[in-house]
């Protein structure tokens, strides 16, 4: 029941974010508008059903997971001025990967220590 509860807020969050956002990025704006409110959502879901481990260890992920998603669309942003489109999303996406590598690198070498 909690995974459906939790598609319904997110889906909501989604139209929502679309349908209040004015921008010619109808949908990229939107959610950058209200991805705040549905991690404020999220986060209250996950404190009920999560050990204080668990937690901890989600909300680590969860803040390299938010910069990742920065990088990928401020890369994208960037490269469109250099590149053709499908290019600058290849280049955000391969750029995107080495992150996410680092990321699981680094986070494996904090729980071995």
């Amino acid at each position: 029941m909690g995974y459906i509860l939790q598609f319904v807020i997110g889906g909501t969050v989604m139209v929502l974010a679309s349908l209040l956002s004015k921008s010619k990025y109808l949908f990229l704006s939107g959610v950058i508008t209200l991805l705040p409110i549905m991690t404020l959502i999220n986060i209250s879901l996950q404190m009920k059903n999560m050990s204080f481990i668990d937690f901890r260890m989600t909300q680590k992920n969860a803040v390299f997971g938010a910069f990742g998603a920065v990088i990928l669309i401020s890369t994208i942003f960037l490269l469109t001025n250099w590149l053709k489109p499908f290019h600058a999303i290849i280049g955000a996406v391969a750029i995107y990967t080495l992150y996410m590598i680092g990321c699981m690198w680094f986070l494996s070498q904090e729980t071995s220590i």
